[in-house]
């Protein structure tokens, strides 16, 4: 069963509550749909890069494992760009050129080690990225909606005293209009926590493959040439 209040927003419609609202419910709306724009739009952003990501690498890392020699990818490296690994290929590939590559391996495999963990770093910074404006916005969404809530209900009361009825008609909108803050304050903030809390596992699912891949890297450094 509805309610009293229930049935006055069914019946008066949430548009025409936010049209009483004042210029200070206008500037708290348009902050959070702000939000909620820079949030979808970075969330889409993200998707498709770590979407055309994972498909590349994994086109590159079976590739790699039929090259015969880390030579043999060096060329064919350029047919899976813009992929991650490729950039933790080459700058790994250029350590390994510098020091002489021999039949017998690398005169210093830490140093390549290094060189592998600082391209796989600078790889995961660069896809988190913006990941912070999703966890900024999940949580300071609902307080900018709370405040919006709580300076209506503020002026609800002050209107109370000077209009000398307390009805349900009368302080209806204005609750109402304060409500409304909370609500769109939740809506920006609960996708912003959901598409964070996505990425957060794409991003350590790639850590793993870049784990995964400099071990591979370095086992074909230090195969003796011809096996």
């Amino acid at each position: 069963m509805q309610g009293p209040f229930a049935a006055l927003i069914l019946q008066t419609g949430i548009l025409e509550f936010i049209k009483q609202g004042t210029v200070f419910t206008f500037a708290v709306l348009g902050v959070l749909a702000c939000f909620s724009v820079i949030s979808l739009a970075i969330a889409l952003s993200k998707w498709m890069s770590f979407a055309v990501a994972g498909r590349l690498d994994s086109k590159f890392v079976r590739a790699f494992r039929k090259a015969s020699s880390l030579d043999s990818m060096v060329t064919a490296a350029e047919s899976f760009r813009p992929a991650p690994l490729v950039s933790i290929f080459e700058d790994a590939y250029a350590e390994v050129y510098r020091q002489g590559r021999s039949p017998g391996g690398v005169s210093n495999i830490q140093a390549i080690s290094r060189i592998l963990q600082v391209g796989v770093n600078e790889q995961l910074s660069r896809f988190e990225q913006n990941l912070n404006w999703l966890a900024t916005i999940a949580s300071v969404s609902p307080f900018i909606g709370l405040f919006g809530t709580v300076m209506g209900i503020v002026r609800v009361f002050n209107n109370l005293g000077g209009a000398g009825s307390t009805s349900l008609t009368s302080v209806g909108p204005g609750v109402s209009d304060a409500l409304v803050a909370t609500g769109v304050g939740l809506i920006a903030a609960i996708p912003a926590a959901i598409f964070y809390n996505i990425f957060g596992r794409k991003l350590k699912e790639m850590g793993d493959r870049f784990d995964n891949f400099s071990l591979e890297f370095l086992n074909m450094v230090e195969r003796p040439a011809g096996e």
